[in-house]
């Protein structure tokens, strides 16, 4: 039975990584929304009120850094937890940790170490508030069955 719930934006303009990260969040009961760039979750953010944001860095139109850092500026969407999955260069990762990221997942990434970041995210934003520091991971994307059976999900 899953333990955790929420919801989670899921940004980024990889509709195969998109519905990666949404079935393994899925399956752990937390609610996923997803948007294809930054502009797009700049749109939909205040509708969707997520507790946690997954944003790749190179997107067409908004970056995730800039996203990231439009995100800590507005009030509404200050204390939202962030998370970078994106294959990371060491600027990125120093540019992302400046405007507040709170985490970041190397791609490829292992979906159980996706699932523990957002988990413990989720339940710190919503229970207390401390520091998360930033996280990485060098696993691997599931095979390519599996990236068909994520794009086959139903989705938004």
């Amino acid at each position: 039975m899953p333990s955790t719930s929420g919801r989670v934006l899921v940004v980024d303009d990889n509709k195969v990584i998109r519905q990666l990260i949404r079935v393994n969040l899925e399956l752990e009961g937390i609610e996923v929304v997803t948007a294809a760039d930054g502009a797009e979750c700049l749109e939909v953010v205040h509708q969707v009120r997520p507790d946690l944001i997954t944003l790749d860095v190179v997107m067409p139109r908004l970056d995730g850094l800039r996203t990231a850092g439009r995100l800590r500026s507005d009030p509404r969407t200050a204390g939202i937890p962030l998370v970078i999955v994106s294959a990371c260069t060491q600027h990125e990762v120093d540019s992302g940790l400046d405007v507040g990221v709170d985490a970041f997942l190397a791609k490829p990434f292992e979906p159980q170490e996706l699932v523990r970041v957002v988990q413990s995210l989720v339940s710190s934003s919503t229970g207390s508030t401390g520091s998360t520091g930033s996280t990485g991971s060098t696993g691997r994307v599931r095979g390519p069955g599996d990236a068909e059976a994520a794009a086959g999900h139903a989705g938004s």
